[in-house]
């Protein structure tokens, strides 16, 4: 490795892409260089296909990223990963082809198992882990990756087809959301997260650590200083507050919100019972919220 080089990774979202470059220097340190967000919502019509809005999307989104990364360059190495969306949707395959011919970026696509290997390396990155179990979710548009991990090593992993954008198409909420709705979306999700139960029995937990998506959200909605430069702590509790008063707002309200982006505002509520969901499986007493995922875990690999 080249002192100074410069590596890029595109995280290809369902709902957004990223596009992270920095500089890597000769002790390993990294030099942050360039952080895009673009909300593409590959998924917004669900992950079966990609509809030809969301494919135009997509395709302006990483002519963009490739852009940059000839003014930035020349970059040594590009990483490009593909996820839910890609993965599943019939025309993904099309997608790939067309972002290669017109960018000359290779997308990789990667299995869940791969992404929560990832996600935990970045994770990890950011947050203080120690010797006690810690249970990573990863929120994304069409899939969602739970992990339980020490320091060391991973105890178990899985991703479920059950991103924010697929649950939305597939529940239609009112809005507000009803009632029964909250009911039905609940019951689902308690029902499909059985393995995830049984694996937290297998393996207690004391914090769950959410990265990527709509845990940004909750910084905003905390809106309290941070101590910590790559993460931040809440309590159950807080979450809680958080929690009853999204579940009530109406899509206006919600977009009216400090801090919240208006491409996260209409699946917020969803994405909240989604945690809430998942705090109910286990003995969960804080929140950790990290600034690193599956591209800054993907970035590092290899230094």
């Amino acid at each position: 490795m080249s002192v100074g080089e410069l590596r890029a990774v595109i995280d290809l979202g369902s709902n957004t892409f990223h596009l992270l470059l920095v500089r890597v220097h000769a002790d390993g340190t990294l030099e942050e260089v360039c952080r895009l967000r673009k909300f593409v919502l590959l998924a917004e019509k669900g992950v079966e296909t990609i509809a030809d809005s969301a494919f135009q999307r997509g395709l302006e989104a990483l002519r963009e990223f490739a852009e940059v990364l000839q003014r930035e360059g020349p970059v040594d190495k590009v990483r490009a990963i593909g996820t839910a969306a890609l993965r599943t949707a019939s025309n993904g395959s099309d997608f790939i082809s067309r972002v290669r011919e017109e960018t000359g970026i290779e997308i990789e696509l990667i299995d869940g198992n791969e992404e929560a290997r990832l996600i935990s390396l970045g994770v990890r990155l950011a947050v203080p882990f120690g010797k006690c179990p810690k249970l990573i979710m990863d929120i994304g548009g069409g899939s969602v990756e739970y992990i339980i991990a020490d320091e060391e090593q991973i105890f178990w992993a899985q991703s479920f087809p059950i991103g924010v954008s697929v649950l939305y198409h597939d529940l239609q909420p009112h809005d507000p959301i009803l009632p029964e709705e909250v009911i039905r979306l609940e019951s689902y999700l308690s029902k499909t997260l059985t393995p995830l139960a049984e694996a937290l029995r297998r393996h207690p937990v004391q914090a769950l650590v959410g990265a990527s998506g709509s845990f940004d959200v909750i910084e905003a909605l905390k809106r309290q200083p941070r101590e910590e430069q790559l993460y931040f702590r809440l309590s159950v509790s807080d979450y809680w507050n958080m929690y009853e008063h999204i579940l009530h707002t109406t899509l206006e309200e919600r977009k009216a919100i400090p801090g919240v982006p208006l491409e996260r505002a209409r699946l917020l509520v969803v994405a909240f019972i989604l945690i809430s969901s998942s705090l109910k499986l286990g003995s969960v007493s804080e929140i950790i919220v990290s600034d690193y995922a599956m591209k800054e875990g993907a970035l590092v690999e290899g230094i």
